[in-house]
């Protein structure tokens, strides 16, 4: 089910052919919009940004995004000069909304095919800090992502294992691609002595993804810094399914699956079978992307995750169609 706000485009968003559970019009401050649906439950938020107050000034819609998944939201924008702005859209990309339009069919083509940063990365500026504050401005780094794939890896439950699981993939995947990793606010990677795996910080990552923008692939951990999420093309989401980090994990925080919903969630160091997987999915109501089990981080060799790597697109993995020609999903890899 789906929230409208709406206030200047109501009656265009009221011919929006989905269904609602709530709905809200006028004019409402950040902190009303938020204090109502940060516990409210639902599958995509479609809001005018003319219902929100002081949505010219950036700053309102980054309170909106630490505070709700902005995965969710859907921007229609009112093409003031303002809000039309390359400055405005590169704002919102900095902040995680990527789901930004102008016009009601935009609205529909959003709800069904959100975007991601590759969408967007043409309107992304990056390199020198603007007058808002928000994020960096000036040079656009989009041509870097024509190429490059740039995989953020995150961890669900603590100690899911996205650093190692990182220095095994680019191991794996560099029989076939030029890989580079990139750890962001930390400095585990000096501890794998392995070439092209680089640490650096969140003001730094930008700049980083663009120099090393000539590789086939850029892994990210992501665990330290929100901003790899932000400005990577996909994020894998890493979940060790035994029932001791399970149930640590639902204690912390009980609305943590909810809100880990319709992402890409694999299940690390797994050993369960695939009825297991599938009882899994039905009683967290999460839907599983892939299973990786338990890997030998002392081998140069781990083709348990090709697999994997196959699903995500990157078809050189799979040994037993290398001389077909296929297109993967992120639509770069042949």
């Amino acid at each position: 089910m789906n929230v409208i706000i709406a206030n200047k485009f109501r009656e265009a968003l009221s011919n929006l052919d989905i269904e609602i559970i709530k709905e809200l019009d006028g004019e409402f401050t950040v902190d009303e919009i938020i204090n109502t649906f940060q516990n409210f439950f639902f599958q995509k938020m479609i809001l005018d940004v003319t219902a929100l107050k002081d949505y010219k000034d950036v700053k309102t819609l980054q309170q909106l995004s630490l505070s709700l998944d902005v995965d969710k939201v859907v921007l229609l924008l009112d093409g003031s000069p303002e809000t039309s702005a390359p400055e405005y859209l590169s704002d919102l990309i900095s902040v995680g909304i990527y789901n930004f339009t102008m016009n009601v069919d935009g609205v529909k083509w959003l709800i069904d095919h959100p975007n991601s940063y590759r969408d967007v990365a043409q309107y992304h500026q990056l390199d020198t800090t603007h007058e808002s504050g928000i994020g960096p401005a000036t040079v656009s780094y989009a041509q870097d992502f024509k190429k490059c794939s740039v995989i953020c890896f995150k961890d669900i439950t603590p100690g899911a294992g996205a650093t190692t699981l990182i220095y095994i993939a680019k191991k794996q995947l560099q029989h076939n691609y030029d890989v580079v990793a990139v750890e962001v606010d930390k400095h585990d990677f000096m501890y794998f002595d392995e070439d092209k795996m680089y640490s650096v910080t969140s003001g730094e990552l930008g700049n980083t993804i663009s120099k090393y923008g000539s590789s086939d692939i850029i892994l990210l951990d992501g665990n330290a810094s929100s901003a790899a999420e932000m400005l990577a093309n996909d994020t894998i989401y890493l979940l060790e399914p035994s029932k001791i980090q399970l149930n640590k994990l639902l204690a912390r925080d009980p609305k943590v699956l909810e809100r880990n919903k319709n992402k890409k969630i694999v299940l690390n160091q797994c050993m369960l079978s695939n009825q297991d997987v599938s009882d899994f999915e039905f009683e967290t109501g999460l839907t599983v992307f892939a299973k990786i089990p338990p890997l030998n981080d002392q081998s140069d060799e781990n083709v348990a995750l090709d697999k994997f790597f196959v699903k995500l697109g990157f078809y050189k993995q799979d040994s037993a169609n290398q001389g077909e020609d296929k297109k993967g999903i992120m639509g770069i890899f042949k």
